[in-house]
């Protein structure tokens, strides 16, 4: 779990960069980059919530 962690806040990182580039600067190409950080994003949290409900369990 520390490493689907360690990934999300490193896309997280890269999301924030791209999205800012994209609104201060009107940069297109980080605009696309910040969407496809978002996506994956999106798989990893569903992946966290998968693993942290089953380490509840236990």
């Amino acid at each position: 779990m520390e490493e689907l962690v360690k990934k999300i806040e490193e896309l997280s990182a890269a999301f924030l960069k791209d999205a800012k580039a994209q609104v201060t600067n009107g940069n297109k190409a980080a605009g696309q980059r910040a969407r496809k950080n978002s996506l994956e994003i999106e798989k990893l949290t569903k992946e966290f919530r998968k693993v942290s409900i089953e380490a509840a369990k236990k």
